[in-house]
């Protein structure tokens, strides 16, 4: 079975590639890659996570240079701009409210169950990232992911947030689990 991911995700791995003009992508992409970078991409379709996983790897590679950091600061980034593009995620004031509706809204974003929310406390989060694919693109997206979570419940209200990463999939553990915590809005 083919994995995909919806076009609002794709789109922004599509705009960055095509940022980078002085790169020639068809050195480094397969031919049906490249094709994404001149097509028009609609945010509600699905696009082949293969494509968006070679995608991944060179944005890794010639935008972050291959720092992890760099990953999670725009996953940061990118929580906002979800937030933008889907006004009922963001419950001010609460956190948890707003990863419940994350995590109803993430369904929408992968044809498979890419992330689970297994524990939601009032200051913390578990979440399970499983993408199923290779490195390093899988660890990229945790970090991509680590810093999405830090992003959300920062935007919804909270203080100190910041996350670790417990088990990695890519250092063989079974799965890739990490926790987001943080100090809920209004206490000192």
């Amino acid at each position: 079975m083919m994995r995909g991911v919806r076009g609002v995700l794709f789109l922004d791995y599509v705009r960055m590639l095509r940022a980078q003009k002085s790169v020639d992508w068809k050195q480094w992409l397969f031919p049906e890659d490249v094709a994404y970078l001149t097509a028009k991409i609609d945010p509600d379709a699905w696009y082949p996570m293969a494509t968006f996983e070679r995608m991944g790897n060179e944005i890794l590679r010639t935008i972050a240079q291959g720092q992890l950091h760099v990953v999670q600061l725009w996953g940061r980034h990118s929580a906002g701009q979800l937030a933008v593009a889907n006004p009922t995620l963001l419950m001010p004031g609460d956190p948890i409210q707003t990863l419940q509706q994350f995590h109803t809204l993430r369904q929408t974003f992968f044809d498979f169950p890419a992330l689970e929310i297994p524990v939601l406390r009032d200051d913390e989060a578990q979440v399970i990232a499983h993408y199923h694919m290779g490195m390093p693109a899988e660890e990229a997206a945790a970090y991509q992911t680590l810093g999405f979570f830090e992003g959300l419940v920062t935007l919804a209200g909270a203080k100190l947030a910041s996350s670790a990463l417990v088990e990695r999939s890519w250092d063989g553990s079974e799965r890739t689990l990490f926790r987001v915590t943080w100090t809920q809005p209004g206490t000192n």
